[in-house]
């Protein structure tokens, strides 16, 4: 190919990548979500094991008893470090709010290069403790739930996957990328061991024939 077509070729291609990228959505996994790793599929199914099966119960459920997006560092709350900890070629303000980067979305596959794209969904959502223990819980263990860095709790998802998702178990909802499916139900064992949550019977049937198979 000459040249002159070649360049003309390569500048088209490089217009088309800005354009995408300008909208939000880039193609591929330009970046990768940082969850901790979680347990084993043996350890998981271990501490599934011996976790307590008990019906839900919502009565008194409000968001604001889990205080959430605290600050963890500087002028970072728990929002901006997991931005920061999950993009790639992230770039923050003075107030710890991110201009650029790129976020991929293990849940569905899209790579963000908006943070506003971009939800951090509580793996083991509020609604979901509350209903299996965290009721009965001080407010200081709620936030330390709400904010969890070390766990594999937080994670860097697409705003609408995670707004779809809203409450639900692993009976009713999982990510659509069924690669990430062991990494999840793993997850959420840990999650919901460590802190010493109930499960309900579904919820404890679908996360058995989804460890099963990882």
């Amino acid at each position: 190919m000459p040249k002159f077509y070649a360049r003309r070729r390569l500048g088209f291609l490089a217009a088309f990548t800005g354009l995408i990228a300008s909208a939000g959505l880039l193609n591929g996994p330009a970046a990768s979500a940082a969850l901790p790793t979680p347990v084993s599929a043996a350890t998981a199914r271990t501490y599934l094991a011996s976790l307590t099966v008990a019906t839900e119960d919502r009565t008194g459920y409000d968001r604001d008893l889990f205080p959430h997006w605290i600050t963890q560092s500087g002028t970072c709350n728990t929002r901006e470090t997991i931005l920061k900890r999950d993009g790639t070629n992230v770039v923050t303000d003075s107030s710890c709010a991110a201009t650029s980067g790129s976020w991929y979305s293990p849940y569905d596959g899209a790579t963000w290069s908006a943070a506003s794209d971009v939800d951090i969904d509580h793996l083991v959502p509020l609604a979901e403790a509350w209903d299996s223990g965290a009721d009965s819980w001080t407010t200081s263990r709620r936030q330390s739930f709400a904010n969890d860095l070390t766990r594999p709790q937080l994670l860097a998802v697409t705003d609408n996957v995670n707004q779809a998702k809203g409450d639900q178990d692993p009976a009713t909802w999982m990510p659509s990328r069924t690669a990430y499916r062991c990494t999840y139900v793993r997850a959420w064992v840990q999650v919901k061991y460590y802190y010493d949550l109930s499960v309900d019977s579904a919820e404890k049937s679908a996360l058995q024939g989804y460890l099963a198979s990882c």
